[in-house]
């Protein structure tokens, strides 16, 4: 590999690469996926290479990966062969190696790809209600979930994560609860819950009635995943995902990949820290012919300090009271004496991390 990055450095980090392609495309879904550039798929490989050859160094180690989509699991084990004969002499001390799957992948499939030494295993479940998952556009049957997650287990995954959504127009307590059982009945280590969005740039932009607006059960379903699962942040619930607890964290990450995102920070001549977001390109095409041509965003130190308080207080990480000005640390005490916050060794936590917004904009105000 070359040292010729602008972005190298010595430091363990985290790696993330997108895959793009998807065998169908969800209703809500605002990712950067594509249901119609299979054709892409051997191409896509030489520019992920490419950008990788490019940015990345020999001496550069990665605490944690994360293959994340559109749909990982719509490429073959050959296309994960090639990836990580590239990325292995910088992932020999991995802690973790996370992979997305649709929940209709083979057994097969499952046992090559752990034998790569992926470690974790995230299903896109969504839902055990059949439908559900045709009013969300999803692939794969209930019966197909269930038997996934269990074929996991069979090729050796300890650590298994499924995504389930909540807030959509069908749900009730009764669908719920019959998802949370199904889900809890499975060996899984770990469970995303996410609130339904209605999204720009999706099938369902701007039709509301698609998403069901129920605070109490959002809390209901909340409570309910931690009786079984310990709540770590707003949507995560059981064995703390690494990679993800590294971004909440304001660890350094690079993105590889079509739509991929990285975050870098340097300490510049003048002993100021410099710090940004690239982003790839979106288009898979362009970012075939261009995989190492970025769009940047430079964070101020204001917006820093945003992202800490906010990531802090909607996760167990918290943050450092010391970045926060006099008038601001004066609104954290009266926080903490309305038992809305609470301090340890001089950082602040939140107990409840659905409030996070709210908590933010008036600490920041």
């Amino acid at each position: 590999m070359q040292n010729n990055s602008q972005f190298s450095t010595l430091n363990s980090q985290l790696l993330y690469i997108h895959i793009p392609f998807c065998d169908s495309k969800c209703n809500y879904c605002a990712f950067n996926s594509y249901t119609n550039i299979n054709h892409l798929k051997k191409k896509y490989f030489d520019a992920v290479k490419k950008q990788f050859l490019h940015e990345i160094d020999t001496n550069t180690e990665f605490e944690t990966v994360f293959i994340g989509g559109g749909t990982p699991s719509t490429m073959s084990v050959d296309f994960y062969e090639k990836l990580f004969k590239l990325i292995s002499p910088n992932i020999k001390n991995a802690k973790e190696i996370t992979i997305e799957c649709n929940p209709n992948t083979s057994y097969e499939w499952l046992k090559e790809i752990k034998n790569l030494g992926i470690n974790r295993i995230s299903f896109g479940v969504q839902t055990f209600n059949e439908e559900k998952l045709k009013f969300l556009n999803r692939n794969h049957s209930p019966t197909q979930a269930v038997k996934a997650i269990e074929n996991a287990k069979k090729a050796g995954f300890e650590n298994i994560n499924l995504d389930l959504i909540y807030s959509t127009a069908l749900d009730t307590k009764k669908l719920l609860t019959k998802d949370l059982n199904t889900a809890f009945s499975l060996p899984v280590t770990h469970i995303s819950a996410y609130s339904l969005t209605i999204e720009e740039n999706t099938k369902w932009e701007n039709d509301f009635s698609k998403r069901k607006y129920d605070e109490e059960l959002e809390i209901w379903f909340i409570e309910k995943i931690k009786e079984k699962f310990s709540q770590y942040e707003i949507s995560n619930f059981g064995k703390p995902c690494l990679h993800n607890l590294g971004y909440w964290m304001g660890k350094e990450y690079f993105g590889i990949g079509s739509g991929a995102v990285g975050f870098k920070k340097w300490r510049m001549e003048n002993g100021e820290w410099k710090i940004e977001r690239y982003y790839t390109q979106n288009s898979v095409y362009e970012y075939l012919k261009h995989p190492t041509k970025y769009k940047y965003e430079y964070l101020s130190d204001e917006d820093i300090k945003k992202e800490k308080v906010f990531l802090g207080l909607r996760s167990i990480v918290g943050f450092d009271e010391s970045i926060l000005n006099k008038e601001e640390q004066k609104r954290v005490e009266i926080l903490i004496s309305e038992n809305k916050l609470f301090k340890k060794e001089n950082k602040i936590y939140s107990y409840d991390f659905l409030l996070a917004d709210a908590i933010t904009s008036y600490i920041l105000s």
